[in-house]
């Protein structure tokens, strides 16, 4: 029912419009008018109520639980349950869903799966929330692969883990070439030649750059909006992206620089930079489904992914 869009408004027609008996007595100062004519403060005309009609928000509990204008947001940084009691007059939810970016070796680490939409239906039930974890770095790139990011999923949403980038081989085709992932790997140091970056998974992510004997540098590993560089072309991990799902823009995504013997790439959103000799400083960062940094000697984690819902709730 929607309240008249001209002549009178009856306190009996406010009444069934907000669900309740329409004799029962009613305070035209409460928060239930007020929402329902839209004055948040002041005197109410009825005419305020022309044509309003009263709206059900959604209600859920789960992860960590913020409020944005009309807005519910739940961040989950962990795996658990997003349990939804009321469906509301719109039944559906914004979500952001982001993997764990990969470690890094020669190469740098593939950023976790980006996967980002609204208009996505709920119903009145619990949902499992999977955050994936970040993929190990190595002590030694020597005959090592950085490791992959873990998955994260929600409501049939699957993000994938960002693939780990390629070390040190003494042949072409071995341990050298970055892994696929949400986005991919970058490449390592091949014993000659090139030394491919792994691909990124389409609709998430973007290819890691290809690592080069000389100057014995590995590729960025690839971000949410950009493949990462190429061994000798800098290097840098490809570009996150920003969303603004909290009510704040906030970049993640993003992919780890590659490194090597002389140089080191620089990587942003969550991504860690690259290391030249020495190792690199920093993982990727946390919840952010970041790249690890890749280095000659060493290398760094990948960040832990992140799921974040938001619905309206009144």
């Amino acid at each position: 029912m929607t309240l008249p869009s001209s002549g009178q408004i009856t306190l009996n027609q406010v009444n069934v419009e907000l669900g309740n008996s329409g004799t029962a007595q009613i305070d035209m100062n409460s928060s239930a008018v007020r929402g329902l004519f839209d004055v948040a403060s002041g005197e109410i005309e009825m005419s305020d109520g022309y044509g309003k009609a009263s709206f059900t928000g959604m209600s859920a509990t789960g992860g960590t639980i913020t409020t944005d204008g009309d807005y519910k947001v739940h961040t989950f940084t962990g795996s658990g349950t997003f349990a939804v009691s009321t469906v509301g007059d719109i039944g559906t939810v914004q979500y952001l869903v982001i993997a764990g970016g990969a470690g890094g070796a020669n190469g740098g680490g593939g950023a976790g799966g980006y996967r980002t939409a609204t208009g996505l239906s709920v119903s009145a039930t619990s949902y499992s929330v999977t955050v994936g974890g970040g993929g190990n770095g190595h002590a030694t790139v020597s005959g090592a692969k950085g490791g992959s990011g873990g998955n994260s999923v929600f409501n049939g949403i699957t993000s994938t883990g960002g693939g780990g980038a390629g070390g040190k081989s003494n042949q072409q085709g071995g341990v050298d070439a970055g892994v696929s992932g949400g986005s991919g790997g970058g490449g390592g140091i091949p014993g000659a030649g090139t030394a491919p970056g792994g691909s990124g998974t389409s609709g998430q992510g973007n290819g890691g750059g290809y690592g080069q004997r000389a100057p014995f540098q590995g590729g960025g590993g690839g971000g949410a909006s950009a493949a990462g560089q190429y061994g000798g072309g800098g290097s840098d991990g490809g570009a996150g992206t920003s969303s603004s799902i909290t009510g704040s823009s906030v970049g993640r995504g993003g992919g780890g620089g590659g490194g090597g013997f002389d140089y080191d790439g620089d990587a942003t959103d969550g991504g860690a930079d690259g290391g030249g000799f020495s190792a690199p400083t920093s993982n990727g960062t946390a919840n952010t489904g970041g790249g690890g940094g890749g280095a000659w000697s060493a290398s760094t984690n990948g960040g832990s992914g992140v799921v974040i819902i938001r619905y309206q709730y009144q």
